[in-house]
């Protein structure tokens, strides 16, 4: 079921972190990075741009989502660790994903995921399902939450504060065209590295 594309708008978002303030920021990236499709970069921009215009606290804003994010994370690491694998075969089984290659993906995913939870931060589909996939790849949770914690003050003091300065000088509207177009990049980046491991892979292993 898709929701309307109104519920996520720039106006929508501002509006509540206007009636709620920190709760918005806090549940908002809570809620995101649990697994539900919430746009948690443009609530974190908003609550660094209401910061900037002395609306918000700044020290607040930011343990909101730094908080947020990390107890997000940690939220959907479990639900993968604990009921992940059954889902993600059903899943795999509806695009006619064999449990080989659902093996190997979660295998894959293992050998990476450090990097995969802490750089997943900076892109929003990374950011959605890092901490399921790390629950189902089997990923200690202590390593897990390290690398967590570090990448959500990393990427919530660097979105947060960017949003903070930036919104002084520029509108909220460019500054999330901005990000927008540097999420776009990133996310080719991701796509590009992960399509030429793939295709390395099988020249390595034709079988597959």
């Amino acid at each position: 079921m898709s929701m309307p594309l109104e519920l996520f708008s720039l106006e929508t978002v501002q509006d509540l972190a206007h009636r709620f303030g920190y709760v918005t920021v806090f549940l908002g990236i809570l809620l995101e990075n649990a697994g539900i499709p919430l746009p948690g970069e443009t609530i974190t921009v908003v609550g660094g741009f209401l910061a900037g215009s002395g609306e918000l606290n700044l020290s607040g804003v930011l343990a909101c989502a730094i908080g947020g994010a990390i107890l997000g994370d940690s939220f959907g690491y479990w639900l993968g660790r604990w009921g992940g694998w059954p889902l993600l075969h059903r899943m795999g089984q509806w695009f006619r994903f064999s449990e080989v290659q659902l093996i190997s993906v979660r295998d894959r995913f293992s050998r990476n995921a450090p990097q995969a939870v802490f750089l997943g931060r900076f892109i929003a589909i990374l950011r959605i399902f890092a901490g399921p996939l790390a629950g189902i790849a089997g990923m200690p949770y202590r390593r897990f939450l390290f690398y967590n914690a570090m990448g959500a003050v990393l990427w919530g003091s660097t979105t947060v504060c960017l949003a903070y300065f930036l919104g002084q000088v520029v509108p909220l509207e460019q500054i999330m065209g901005w990000l927008a177009q540097l999420g776009l990049f990133a996310l080719g980046a991701v796509a590009l590295v992960v399509v030429g491991q793939v295709w390395l892979h099988r020249r390595q292993d034709p079988s597959l």
